[in-house]
């Protein structure tokens, strides 16, 4: 879902928003010792080499100082057969491994992965990092520096419904998390009433609080709603106004000011564009080319997406029902099929997991479009 992206996205694409760092003392206050993860999801880097990743199931976030803070090179990547690398480091076999997320180290430039060993509710969580050369292996937790954020109100660790109907409310906790500057934006849900939620969360982290109730106009449901989850999101400067831009199923594009995300707030977010119902987003980029910002949006159902960024500013503001597609246009691109996860490697390349014939699974760098 995303990283500095710093990032995410993870997260290298915040770092178009973002003032420089004052890095020094992040770590200062993180204990060294096993990193016991429940799950692995949505992942995005800071400052120092230090990894985010969103334990869904235990409904927290854990800031690992990996030590990968070492200037690398953009070097052309493709490694074909991923999963089946990954299979085979953790001995298992490819239909049991499941990347969640991805995110690239916007200072080493190597490519971290969260991945579920395993299908079922025992799945183990691993942390992959791919070097610059192809080389795959798992982050070694045993002994590490990391901190921990524990979210309030997280919804019930329970499946509901019956058959196909059956969900787990906690597995989206978190759906995205991103680093601007000195915190982290969490996207996910929680268990009030108006359960979709977005947290401004500072770090190092001290606490979390309750975080900001969010509600939308999905013009292709015709209504207002509090209960979607955001699906992926990017921070954005739209117009002067420091933004939240988030990408919703089916598919609202929405925009949320970052000065209105206080704990206990409720706020209405700008729906700026409709891109097409029976559809769910799946990752996102910013970018910068030709003196234009773009964003890059991977779709399960209608490719990846081109959208002119700088058209948001002026965009009005969808509060009526919509067939089909409103607002902000896009331009897909065909040569870009089959896109799971995308993240910025530098200001011209992008990092992506592509899906082939037979959903077998590439990781490789491409020319952003």
């Amino acid at each position: 879902m995303n990283s500095p992206r710093i990032l995410a996205r993870g997260f290298a694409a915040l770092s178009l928003l973002a003032s420089p760092v004052l890095a020094a003392g992040l770590t200062d206050g993180m204990k060294e010792g096993p990193v016991a993860l429940q799950s692995a999801g949505p992942l995005a880097f800071g400052p120092e080499g230090i990894l985010f990743v969103a334990d869904t199931k235990a409904a927290a976030v854990v800031a690992i100082a990996t030590g990968d803070s070492k200037p690398g090179e953009t070097k052309p990547l493709k490694v074909e057969g991923i999963a089946q690398k990954i299979a085979g480091l953790l001995g298992t076999a490819p239909d049991q491994i499941l990347i969640n997320d991805m995110a690239v180290n916007p200072v080493s430039r190597a490519v971290y992965l969260a991945v579920s060993r395993g299908r079922g509710p025992d799945a183990a969580a691993v942390i992959i990092r791919v070097k610059t050369g192809g080389e795959v292996e798992a982050v070694n937790l045993e002994k590490v520096k990391s901190s921990r954020l524990e979210l309030p109100n997280a919804p019930a660790d329970a499946v509901t419904g019956d058959g196909r109907r059956q969900n787990n409310p906690r597995t989206e906790s978190i759906t995205d998390i991103g680093f601007l500057e000195d915190r982290v934006l969490i996207a996910g849900l929680s268990n009030e009433e108006f359960a979709s939620t977005l947290r401004d969360v500072r770090f190092p982290f001290v606490k979390a609080e309750g975080g900001t109730s969010v509600e939308i106009y999905h013009g292709a449901h015709g209504k207002f709603e509090t209960r979607a989850p955001v699906r992926t999101f990017v921070p954005l400067i739209v117009g002067n106004e420091p933004s939240v831009l988030a990408a919703y199923t089916c598919t609202p594009l929405v925009q949320f000011p970052i000065r209105e995300l206080k704990p206990g707030a409720k706020i209405k977010g700008k729906t700026v564009a409709e891109l097409g119902n029976r559809n769910r987003p799946l990752d996102m980029i910013s970018y910068r080319k030709d003196g234009k910002q773009f964003l890059l949006l991977a779709n399960s159902a209608r490719g990846v997406m081109k959208i002119e960024a700088d058209k948001i500013t002026g965009a009005e503001s969808i509060t009526e029902p919509v067939s089909g597609t409103k607002g902000v246009g896009y331009e897909t691109i065909e040569a870009w099929k089959g896109i799971d996860q995308l993240d910025r490697l530098d200001d011209k390349t992008a990092m992506v997991l592509a899906r082939g014939e037979g959903d077998a699974l590439t990781l490789e760098s491409r020319d952003l479009p």
